[in-house]
């Protein structure tokens, strides 16, 4: 199957893969798609040695990685960042999630290192270091979300020959993206999981494609776009690095135990609803705090509720949550990530040779 996507990316099928996992980027590329790793959910020494391993793995073909740069976010001081993020969170906050985690017993398992690090990294000065990793990379697509992408980004793309894509939501951040001169929109609907806006992809899909022009879109083949970008599907396959506590429940939901929440980020994003997002929303809770101290806030309690729902603790499994689109409702069992690509394409070719069978044959050229 060839669109203006796998000629832009030089892969056999017009599919992206993204995942946090090297080892479903690594089997969504080898399957003929694109993997693309979730870049802020590393340091930047971390990030370096997965790019090696997904390269080592691959064999020089195609994938990409993305990262978080939000356009708004809190801001600290470059020379001590860590330190002066986590002196703005209040007190009341920190009470907050120490009270929740008592009150479920979630046991205190110690902060991973590098955590801090993480989190600030969903900042411009922290990103900085993850780029610098990427390009040091033979990544062929950075992708950037929640904003258009950071000064010089764009340039460095053109530079270095990577191609620059962009998640849009809504028309706007279209114009936007198009406008900074990206070379690939992404239509993220809000069924989708991780951080979205309101409007349906069936929607959203068409209103991009007219705005990019010539420039491909990914979302739906049917509805003009020039391939897919799937993120939840592969928290259903073996090689996703998610807990078998949440992997059980993704099993057992449907499509509407969804909700978007800013409780993990400070962006509302997508994620199966638990305990966890009812007691952010009792009366009295503090309100979310926005990037990237919400998740300094909450990422070593969120450490602490995936170690102990994967031991089986009770009020931890009650709390365990990820973030995952509206698909969750089709999840019906674990399989590797290659047979999931190889599905989705063959599913793909299947209604599309079913649409085209329903045109009459002969039938003359549109004006």
């Amino acid at each position: 199957m060839r669109t203006a996507f796998t000629d832009l990316l030089g892969v056999r099928h017009p599919i992206v893969g993204f995942n946090r996992s090297p080892g479903v980027v690594a089997a969504v590329t080898n399957a003929g798609g694109l993997g693309v790793l979730a870049a802020s959910a590393y340091t930047p020494g971390e990030l370096d040695a997965q790019l090696t391993w997904i390269e080592n793995q691959t064999g020089g073909k195609p994938y990409g990685v993305d990262l978080l740069v939000p356009e708004k976010f809190a801001a600290g001081d470059p020379d001590n960042l860590i330190a002066s993020l986590r002196a703005q969170i209040p007190a009341e906050h920190l009470a907050f999630v120490a009270d929740l985690l008592a009150r479920y017993g979630v046991p205190d398992t110690g902060a991973a290192p590098g955590q801090d690090e993480i989190a600030a990294s969903l900042n411009p000065d922290g990103a900085a270091a993850l780029l610098d990793v990427a390009f040091s990379h033979r990544i062929s697509l950075i992708a950037n979300a929640l904003g258009t992408p950071p000064p010089g980004l764009v340039a460095r793309g053109k530079a270095a020959g990577v191609v620059v894509a962009a998640l849009v939501g809504q028309p706007k951040h279209a114009i936007r993206q198009l406008g900074a001169g990206v070379d690939l929109l992404i239509a993220q609907g809000t069924e989708a999981g991780g951080h979205t806006g309101t409007i349906a992809t069936m929607v959203l899909t068409p209103e991009i494609v007219d705005l990019a022009g010539s420039r491909p879109v990914l979302a739906a083949l049917a509805l003009g776009a020039a391939g897919v970008w799937c993120g939840s599907v592969w928290l259903s396959s073996e090689e996703d690095v998610a807990n078998e506590a949440i992997k059980a429940k993704f099993l057992r939901a449907t499509s509407s135990d969804t909700l978007r929440s800013p409780t993990r980020t400070g962006k509302p994003a997508r994620q199966l609803r638990s305990a966890w997002h009812e007691e952010w929303e009792r009366p009295g809770s503090p309100p979310p705090l926005p990037l990237p101290l919400q998740p300094m806030l909450v990422s070593e309690a969120w450490q602490r509720i995936d170690a102990a729902a994967d031991a089986g603790h009770e009020g931890a499994l009650k709390l365990e949550s990820f973030f995952v689109g509206q698909v969750v409702g089709s999840f019906s069992r674990l399989r590797p990530a290659a047979e999931i690509t190889r599905q989705i394409v063959g599913d793909c070719e299947e209604r599309l040779a079913e649409l085209a069978a329903l045109l009459p044959t002969g039938l003359p050229a549109a004006p």
